[in-house]
């Protein structure tokens, strides 16, 4: 009797219901009873939550649970295209909502699937909150969370208390994070790491495309792979090629190399970093940097291109080195060798200051192998009152500091005497200087040199002459910077009191003092000042080879 009343009574609900929904069509009441967890106006929907199966169902009115159909054994719903399953259910039929307990699944077509231990849906709001052990899964990306709220009708995916998402290459965990079923988009925030075979990267804030597994940026994050890491905190980065843009001041560090810009763009495949504005490269282990508005560099074959007022700068010393010039270019050769050295090609209007040596010319090579600095077309040097120029210039370095200089065609020097009016001058073809840590101790003159030497009273430092000297070689050895000996060959002098100097013996022809170009301060290295009309270095012509030709068994001159 009881289980026919029991048939009778869920016969005659359903019959109710169906006549319900033939009238009036689907039914939109709210109840207080069941909770509600979204409080965003949305848009109804006109569709009902729809019991398909379930092996035992029953009511508990004066229950914990006063409204609810008690569903246990197989329990499936049909919602909008969507089938949830579960082990036990609360069916709050008025309000068109249920609870699922136990084995919780919702698949939506042949792309979406979701599991978790318990859950609540709302099936006006098209919600759902899924708990414990959720597992998400869309089309290749798997998302593994305690707490998720699915908004079916935005087709987005919340969660809030730590999160995981897996998809071809990458893994992605935070705190909190939503994932957009529909444009397959993600935002992670608190704690974000996204994990690759290749790198990792850790950040507060991502968003992060499925598609294209691009990861966009929008908060400070660090970017670490095998041999580099990225600081950025605007751009986008190409987790499957490797690519980056990267914008608001970034840094990207290789091997003891540090390359900062206002934009930085890097593919990870070719090993190249290009970088525009305010661009910093430093390389730690050689004590130098790099700043310009452009750089171009392949880390595969050590190429490098600055352009748009570049300036090195080298730091190893106490006092710091700035060489200015329109283009700078680095080419590494037998790079990941023992055997590996770079030549540094700065040309266009070069300009270099120090404390101790100032410089300028046309252009300028320096060679790591031999520690060889190269000036090409007037170059000038200046350290304290000395002047050297030539036609070319070559500097020895050693442990970054001068150890000796090689004046080639031209060759002249002079020295601004304390008077401030009378300068020691020696001109030759070739001049060799040798210095002790960073002193000149000797200075050789070779082919047709001339001198004009004033010596110096010892005792009140005034000019006791002139002394006007030609020959073919000439030595002088120098202490603390004073002339302490001369040596020369074949010597034809003549000294001159000062009171009886000719006029065209004060300076030895072609001489001039370039004060007017010397750079004064690290800052005017980038004011370009050339010699005045006249002033230049005169094209000696080289005398060329005789022609010959073969008559007979002879060879005969043109």
């Amino acid at each position: 009797m009881l289980r026919d009343k029991i048939t009778n009574y869920i016969s005659g609900h359903r019959t109710h219901l169906f006549v319900v929904l033939c009238l009036f069509g689907l039914c939109l009441a709210h109840s207080s009873i069941a909770p509600r967890k979204n409080n965003r106006r949305r848009p109804k929907t006109d569709e009902r939550v729809y019991l398909q199966h379930a092996d035992m169902l029953r009511f508990d009115e004066y229950g914990t649970n006063p409204g609810a159909q008690i569903l246990n054994g197989h329990v499936s719903f049909l919602h909008k295209g969507a089938r949830l399953t579960c082990d036990s259910a609360y069916f709050y039929q008025e309000t068109n909502s249920f609870k699922a307990f136990g084995h919780v699944k919702m698949r939506q077509g042949d792309t979406l699937s979701l599991a978790s231990d318990y859950a609540w849906y709302d099936g006006d709001n098209e919600m759902a909150e899924a708990r414990r052990n959720v597992v998400l899964k869309h089309r290749g990306t798997t998302l593994y969370t305690d707490s998720l709220n699915f908004d079916r009708l935005y087709n987005v995916a919340y969660f809030f208390e730590g999160g995981k998402m897996v998809d071809r290459k990458n893994v992605l965990v935070s705190d909190w994070g939503e994932y957009d079923t529909e444009t397959r988009k993600a935002v992670f925030n608190y704690n974000v790491k996204l994990k690759n075979p290749k790198f990792t990267l850790s950040t507060d804030t991502l968003h992060y495309d499925t598609r294209t597994s691009l990861a966009n940026i929008v908060g400070p994050s660090v970017i670490k792979s095998k041999e580099s890491i990225i600081h950025s905190s605007n751009g986008y980065y190409n987790t499957n090629t490797g690519r980056a843009r990267l914008y608001g001041r970034s840094t990207m560090e290789n091997k003891g190399k540090e390359i900062t810009g206002d934009s930085l763009f890097y593919d990870e495949k070719r090993g190249i970093s290009q970088g525009y504005h305010n661009v910093i490269y430093k390389d730690t282990k050689k004590k130098n940097e790099l700043h310009c508005n452009y750089l171009w560099y392949n880390e595969k074959n050590g190429f490098a291109l600055a352009t748009d007022n570049p300036v090195m700068m080298e730091y190893s010393k106490q006092d710091t080195l700035f060489v200015h010039s329109d283009t700078v270019k680095v080419i590494t050769y037998h790079l990941n060798t023992d055997s590996v050295y770079r030549v540094a090609h700065c040309y266009n209007k070069v300009r270099a200051f120090r404390k101790d040596v100032q410089a300028v010319c046309d252009s300028l090579v320096y060679n790591t192998k031999d520690s060889c600095m190269t000036m090409y077309r007037d170059p000038i040097t200046w350290s304290g009152e000395r002047q050297l120029l030539g036609e070319v210039i070559e500097v020895f370095m050693k442990d970054s500091t001068v150890d000796r200089a090689h004046v080639i065609n031209q060759a002249m020097s002079a020295e601004l005497m304390p008077d401030r009016k009378h300068y020691n001058q020696l001109a030759s073809k070739e001049m060799f200087a040798y210095f002790t840590d960073g002193n000149i101790h000797e200075t050789e003159a070779v082919g047709n040199v001339r001198s004009v030497y004033y010596p110096v009273d010892d005792k009140d430092s005034t000019l006791m002459g002139l002394v006007y000297i030609e020959t073919d070689t000439m030595r002088m050895y120098m202490k603390d910077r004073k002339l302490q000996k001369i040596w020369t060959s074949k010597t034809d002098g003549t000294w001159y009191p000062m009171t009886q100097i000719p006029p065209d013996k004060y300076m030895l022809p072609g001489f001039t003092w370039f004060d007017y170009i010397r750079p004064l301060n690290k800052d005017d290295i980038y004011e370009w000042r050339p010699k005045r009309g006249g002033t230049e270095l005169k094209n000696i012509e080289r005398h060329a080879a005789p022609l010959q030709h073969i008559d007979g068994n002879e060879i005969k001159e043109e």
